[in-house]
């Protein structure tokens, strides 16, 4: 059986020196007088001094140089903070931490330096960079629009020159800016670094520099007409609901967590500080360091994983300023960046790499790791189920590269019930999830039509169908309807296994059924091309106005109907209101033909991938047209309009478009066949 050398470091040879040794080199500490007033102000211009600049450029900062000139700066710093008691440091600098919004935090920073134990400072330091960037985007937008989303982009930029200077600005590079600086904020983030790598002068360091930040604010609002800093409210995770698909973690399934993570091979061994401190965490209900321990070490374990099944060892280390880190982009992307097939997805399975996703890519999730890092959650209101779901997705991978997995599914109660959560997993953030969801609203909404009341009449004169020629349209279109029925029926057989009758789903009601029948299926949501996600957007479109006519004609048939009986209505309204009541059943035919169209077509959108440009071309013209009918019903169906004649005959060329357009599709498919 191979043996593999243990893993002492995942910091590339050039990185360890620069984090872990350079900045130790100079024995000598300049004196904190030179560093610190006595009432605690931040002398900038000592600091900046030992800056130091490429011969090429002058604005081109040398990081290595000045990494090894600053060193002794921040022992001297890091000794002097060591030397106060938490009181003596919240009384001389907890003033000027408000900017950042949250002193609370930096208190607990220092009392994390005060108890030099190695990951306690590193998870400070992950939180304290991700509060400052969040407080510096804030400055920003005191003279800026479009703030960076990187922070490397938001300490170069020239509006945080403006309100800082440039040296000042430097200076953050060194610590935070750049692959080729100290890039402190990164390799912790993206869980390259051990717990002992990160000397803890460096955080006492960034410390102190963000109160400084704070002092020379101070002086910078006024010219601004400002009296304080306006902060951003933070980003709140509305997603815990659709997240919500492994058990509730409880102390049984904690303590199979603490078991894998021994025997996994996803974890490296100078990793376990922080594994067995984000479950200590998550014991003690710190949710917010749970995750930010955690997240960094799924990053970890998923790149070692990579680099196992990908047979790229290398990738593995931290990357230099020329090369890519191996993030959770590269580990789930569908290629290499040699354009080989990514052989992690298909290790992984369809579930998992769908609950990775959701997690942490697609926009309209929550975007876990990014809102994180960059601030934008309040750490003190984080919700435990968050913390839940991503204690669960840990055990999940845990398990997956676990050496003595074999068996323990059954011997478990706690672990099979979230590894058969896993199996189920269907996205529910990717575009065609959403898409899901809102066809299931939908159908919901449409189901309600039954509902609506109706008043009695004590005339035939308003009968539906009268204001356009009678039964004779209504037949017109329930002709049309139903072979339109049978077109999306047979247009459904090439994805779906069933036989499937017309006859028995003409019936709105049972149109409904079925929608609902087809939308339980499970349908791959990983790496859609182009086309694909542009026919899914249009449809995503085409069902959201489909739900808001229903909730339209829903909600004003029951305002109508109680202004009817209150006898509120003048004469023009009541010929109105009965022109809607002829005009429902009818519409609540169309709108769930409307409804099963939209399913069927993205049952069929992978098919997308096969077509011609032309064809292509003309299939997402026909769905543009019905977006566009969709939208004009929304706008003839709303209470100021009314327009019910004008709906019909509007709904008339739109089932004649659609007729033509599917048998012009199904003739294409019997042609093919013979």
């Amino acid at each position: 059986m191979a043996t593999f050398e243990p893993i002492h470091t995942c910091l590339s040879v050039e990185v360890h020196h620069m984090v872990c040794s350079l900045g130790l080199e100079k024995v000598d500490c300049p004196d904190l007088e030179r560093i610190v007033t006595v009432s605690g102000e931040v002398c900038w211009e000592a600091i900046t001094f030992y800056l130091h600049t490429s011969d090429a450029e002058e604005q081109d900062l040398d990081y290595v140089e000045s990494v090894r000139l600053l060193g002794p700066i921040c022992k001297t710093v890091h000794l002097y903070l060591l030397s106060l008691s938490t009181k003596q440091f919240d009384d001389q600098y907890g003033l000027w931490f408000k900017w950042t919004n949250n002193t609370e935090l930096f208190v607990e920073v220092f009392e994390a330096i005060r108890s030099s134990q190695y990951t306690a400072i590193a998870l400070s330091l992950m939180k304290l960079t991700a509060c400052l960037e969040r407080a510096l985007g804030d400055v920003f937008f005191m003279i800026g629009k479009d703030c960076p989303f990187l922070l490397r982009d938001l300490l170069a930029s020239q509006e945080l020159a403006t309100v800082f200077g440039q040296s000042v600005m430097n200076v953050l590079r060194v610590f935070l800016g750049s692959p080729r600086s100290l890039n402190l904020r990164n390799i912790l983030w993206h869980g390259f670094a051990a717990p002992p790598e990160i000397p803890p002068m460096y955080t006492s360091m960034l410390l102190l520099l963000t109160a400084g930040l704070g002092q020379i604010l101070k002086g910078a609002l006024p010219p601004r007409n400002l009296t304080f800093l306006h902060h951003r409210p933070y980003f709140r995770l509305t997603q815990l609901e659709e997240l919500a698909v492994f058990p509730d973690i409880n102390e049984e399934a904690i303590a199979v967590a603490e078991d894998f993570i021994g025997k996994s091979d996803f974890v490296l061994e100078i990793m376990l500080p922080y594994w067995r401190e984000a479950l200590a965490a998550y014991k003690n209900h710190r949710f917010a360091d749970c995750v930010i321990l955690l997240l960094p070490q799924l990053e970890m374990g998923l790149r070692k994983f990579f680099t196992t099944v990908n047979n790229c060892p290398n990738r593995l280390l931290t990357a230099e300023s020329t090369t890519l880190y191996t993030t959770f982009d590269e580990t789930l992307a569908k290629y290499l960046d040699n354009d080989d097939i990514n052989q992690l997805p298909p290790a992984l399975g369809d579930p998992i790499m769908e609950i990775l996703w959701d997690l942490l890519n697609h926009q309209e999730g929550p975007r876990l790791r990014d809102h994180l890092s960059h601030g934008e959650l309040d750490l003190k209101a984080f919700p435990k189920e968050m913390a839940s779901h991503v204690v669960a997705l840990a055990v999940v991978l845990l398990h997956h590269c676990c050496r003595e997995a074999k068996g323990v599914d059954t011997e478990n109660d706690c672990l099979r019930m979230i590894i058969s959560s896993t199996r189920s997993y269907c996205s529910r953030f990717h575009p065609i999830g959403r898409l899901k969801q809102q066809l299931q609203r939908c159908v919901e909404s449409l189901q309600k039509w039954g509902e609506i009341p109706r008043p009695m009449l004590g005339q035939a004169a308003d009968h539906p169908g009268s204001h356009h020629s009678g039964p004779t349209a209504q037949d017109v279109h329930g002709c049309l309807m139903e072979e339109l029925v049978s077109n999306l029926i047979n247009r459904l057989q090439s994805v779906y296994n069933e036989e499937l009758s017309s006859s028995q789903h003409l019936l709105a009601e049972m149109q409904l059924h079925l929608i609902t029948k087809l939308l339980a299926g499970h349908m791959c949501t990983l790496y859609c091309s182009r086309v694909v996600l542009e026919v899914v957007s249009l449809l995503r479109k085409m069902a959201s106005q489909c739900l808001t006519v229903s909730e339209q004609i829903m909600n004003g048939a029951v305002s109508r109907h109680q202004q009817w009986l209150s006898k509120s209505l003048r004469s023009r309204q009541r010929q109105n209101y009965l022109r809607m009541l002829d005009s429902v059943q009818y519409l609540h035919h169309v709108f769930s033909l409307l409804t099963l169209l939209i399913t069927v077509e993205l049952l069929n959108v992978q098919t997308m991938n096969d077509k011609a440009s032309s064809e292509c071309h003309c299939y997402l013209k026909f769905l543009k047209s019905l977006l566009q009918y969709t939208e004009n019903m929304v706008t003839y169906t709303s209470p100021d309009k009314n327009k019910w004649d004008e709906s019909w005959d509007l709904t008339e060329k739109m089932l004649l478009k659609v007729k033509n357009f599917y048998s012009k599709w199904y003739n294409a498919i019997t042609n093919c066949a013979t």
